[in-house]
């Protein structure tokens, strides 16, 4: 697939992400890249010691799925620029290279390493899983952990909106300029939680199984605007959807926290060593390069104030 951008994403915000989410608060209004220097590690947000060693996690730790296997989760299809190809295992997109780069770090080779189909909203439900880790663009939220444990986040991510060219809804400038839109986004996901939360439509928003189903709704007239995440946005006007735009982003930070973690059982062993090892891809520049190699520079999405 060809590669989306070339400049620092939302990485910059990881650690910015610790500190709100940690402290459980949220706020409104606001960008951001301008907050105050940080003084959290990203590991916070998944509330775990920094001193996890990922050597614990390796092939002879005995503490996957399958002994001496790896197993990690993904939906189906597996969209990019998430992934490339529909193929998770080929370490392409940001979310493939992230996985790979992850398992490398926990000390498996390709061949130790296989990757399972979980529907999205079966991944963060309660209970025993089939996989090891889960990578989906699965937002850390609090009321998520009575039922899944999450590592430290991958991805600080904002919301956008998708409209197509030459409607109303395109020529929105604010968040209140969408109230009186018919706004639809997928089902249990943040995006829907920011439509609700942070635009207060009169409309209520309608829930779409899948992105598919929600861009055919755009195409076809049945919701005036979709919102999703910037790098699916970007996805959407430049590939799945030409005849549409990316009318603009959320301001940051919102009333929705949005940072990408992996989704792990309760009280995994594995929760420990995934931030370990996520935290030595923030540190050396991993996670920031791959973000530039695969995703969209959300600094050039105008700001719906």
């Amino acid at each position: 697939m060809p590669r989306i951008g070339r400049k620092p994403v939302a990485l910059l915000s990881l650690t910015t992400a610790a500190v709100l989410t940690a402290g459980g608060c949220s706020a409104t209004g606001g960008d951001a890249d301008a907050a105050p220097p940080p003084t959290t590690a990203p590991s916070a947000v998944s509330k775990v010691p920094r001193s996890a060693a990922v050597g614990d996690c390796g092939p002879d730790s005995d503490s996957t799925v399958t002994p001496g296997t790896l197993t990690i989760a993904t939906d189906s299809p597996a969209y990019e620029p998430w992934f490339a190809g529909n193929d998770p295992a080929n370490g392409k997109g940001f979310e493939g290279a992230v996985a790979m780069a992850v398992y490398r770090k926990l000390g498996y080779r390709s061949d130790q390493v296989r990757f399972v189909q979980v529907p999205w909203a079966d991944a963060i439900k309660p209970g025993t899983k089939s996989f090891d880790f889960d990578i989906n663009q699965v937002t850390i939220v609090d009321e998520r952990r009575d039922a899944v444990d999450f590592s430290s986040p991958y991805y600080a991510v904002a919301q956008s909106i998708v409209a197509m060219a030459g409607a109303p809804a395109a020529s929105a400038r604010n968040l209140n300029d969408l109230t009186t839109y018919r706004l639809g986004a997928a089902a249990n996901s943040t995006s829907l939680a920011a439509i609700a939360g942070t635009i207060r439509p009169v409309t209520a928003p309608t829930a779409f199984a899948t992105n598919d189903e929600a861009k055919a709704a755009l195409a076809a007239g049945t919701i005036d605007a979709l919102v999703v995440d910037i790098p699916t946005g970007y996805q959407i006007t430049k590939a799945d959807l030409p005849n549409s735009v990316l009318v603009g982003q959320f301001p940051r930070p919102n009333t929705v926290t949005e940072f990408f973690g992996l989704v792990l059982e309760k009280n995994s062993p594995l929760t420990r060593c995934t931030s370990a090892a996520l935290d030595g891809l923030y540190t050396d520049g991993t996670l920031d390069e791959l973000s530039q190699t695969w995703l969209i520079d959300s600094t050039r999405v105008p700001i719906l104030a």
